[in-house]
């Protein structure tokens, strides 16, 4: 029988041996110093708008509830001794494709980027599976009849990958890039079933695409969630799905190695409930969630303001496993041994099934997985010989249903003995990652519901999505655009409201 370590608190992490030596210290921040600006939560965002202001020359202190920094991008040894998993990010196609942090000199701060050689792959029943490869030709020449169907819908896009990846990280506002946004929004403005079912006959292929738009968080008979596979097909062909050799807490930890350079500060270990309790200051940014701002800020900011906030809305959560393993997972399909992203869920019409399961009161019976196997491509994440899983599905807001067995099963289903390998499983369900991170609402990493009425408004209608009616506070966080990812946009565009409406000087 496995060991199952998350019987006790099984959203409570415990240390990462991969961590730099230089690490925040827990405790109060120092009252004694006026900061420009004190950024709240040190997620992706939090950190990305903490770097934005000191690169400018300001002065930087981020506060972290958590005595680790990173939020959704951490790791540690969740199940056994020398295992290292990442507690919630894992593939970070966003990563590399963000024109901040590319912007950035991380690898000078310890983040080295592994590229699978198969991106993704995505197994059907019969044995077989649609590999996407970094080229688009060797992908499209192994969708059969096709293949010509998947180079015409992809190659323009791929020609203008830049344009339309700039574009879709920044908030709603007019085109720099119109003609490759346009013909990317044609595409994508259409439902993931009609483009799928349309352009595609292969069962395989069209199970495919409905797992890439499957990161919507939504039904995939919805508007706009051709536009998520599109893009996460795009970023397969054009900056790779990358893991962070040692952990995706390689990016925080760059990220604060950077921050502490420019002069930056970092206090762990203290939750801020009232604006009262933070540090002189000119500015605060919250990387946090709507409701978190809207009960810190108080009478700061008017009613009418905190209602909206309190009223944005929250979607499906998740329930993840981390496994440690006997050995590699054993896949029937060869392709997804090599691949370091498997989207576990068959047939188009079966992936959404799952999805729509989801947004009602019952998970689905078969779940579709997002699988991830880092150790395949990374050996520090295990022992020698031992090997690392990571898998997630969609479930109803705030779901208590146990959903290890069913993700157990259909990993079966597609690795046969799969179940024989496992040493020990850490388990969180959607409780779990509220407790881990104040901002998971529900079990919701996403930052909030990703469709067209909160895209336009996240989290409020409004000119300036990061400022509030307050000039001094700002939020930062996925619940802003350009929504959930590791990207740090958000706070890049946030520390940029800021600068311009009260840092200026």
């Amino acid at each position: 029988m496995p060991l199952d370590t998350s019987a006790s608190h099984p959203g409570t992490p415990v240390a990462s041996p991969h961590s730099t030596n230089d690490r925040p210290i827990p405790g109060p921040p120092a009252p004694s110093r006026r900061y420009d600006a004190v950024v709240v939560g040190s997620g992706p965002n939090g950190l990305a708008a903490a770097v934005t202001l000191a690169q400018a020359g300001r002065s930087v202190m981020v506060i972290e509830a958590s005595d680790a920094i990173g939020g959704g991008t951490r790791s540690a040894e969740l199940t056994l001794p020398g295992f290292v998993h990442d507690i919630c990010s894992a593939i970070h196609p966003l990563g590399v494709a963000s024109p901040f942090f590319r912007s950035l000199p991380l690898e000078q701060h310890g983040l080295e980027w592994i590229q699978p050689e198969v991106p993704l792959a995505h197994p059907l029943p019969d044995g077989s599976a649609a590999a996407v490869y970094r080229s688009l030709e060797e992908t499209a020449a192994g969708f059969g009849s096709d293949g010509e169907s998947y180079r015409r819908l992809l190659k323009p896009l791929l020609a203008a990958a830049d344009g339309i990846l700039s574009q879709v990280l920044t908030p709603v506002q007019l085109p720099r890039h119109p003609l490759a946004l346009a013909r990317f929004g044609l595409r994508g403005m259409q439902s993931a079933e009609r483009l799928a079912k349309r352009w595609f006959a292969e069962p395989k292929v069209q199970g495919m695409f409905a797992g890439m738009a499957a990161h919507a968080v939504l039904p995939l008979d919805q508007r706009f969630t051709a536009a998520v596979g599109l893009m996460f097909s795009l970023t397969a062909h054009h900056g790779g799905w990358p893991l962070p050799r040692g952990g995706s807490g390689r990016i925080s930890e760059a990220l604060q190695s950077y921050l502490r350079q420019l002069g930056g500060e970092v206090v762990t270990g203290n939750r801020v409930a009232s604006l009262a309790e933070l540090p002189p200051n000119r500015a605060v940014l919250f990387d946090l969630s709507p409701r978190q701002l809207a009960r810190i800020a108080g009478d700061a900011l008017p009613a009418s303001y905190r209602q909206k906030l309190e009223r944005f809305r929250h979607g499906p959560g998740v329930f993840k496993i981390d496994w440690a393993l006997e050995g590699p997972i054993p896949w029937t399909a060869e392709a997804c041994r090599r691949a370091g992203t498997v989207h576990v869920g068959g047939e188009f019409d079966a992936v959404a099934q799952a999805e729509a399961a989801a947004w009602s009161d019952q998970p689905a019976e078969r779940p579709f997985l997002l699988v991830a196997q880092q150790s395949v491509l990374d050996p520090s994440r295990a022992p020698a010989g031992k090997h690392t899983g990571w898998g997630y599905c969609h479930v109803p807001h705030g779901s208590r249903v146990d959903m290890t067995e069913a993700i157990e099963a259909q990993m079966e289903r597609f690795a046969p003995g799969f179940r024989d390998r496992i040493l020990a499983r850490h388990v969180m369900a959607p409780a779990d990652f509220e407790n881990y991170n104040a901002n998971y609402i529900g079990g919701d990493i996403t930052g909030g519901v990703m469709d067209l009425r909160q895209i336009l408004a996240r989290p409020t209608f409004g000119p300036t999505p990061y400022a509030t009616p307050n000039p001094r506070l700002f939020l930062c966080s996925a619940s802003t655009p350009p929504g959930p990812g590791v990207h740090g946009m958000s706070g890049y565009h946030a520390a940029q409201a800021a600068l311009r409406a009260v840092l200026h000087d």
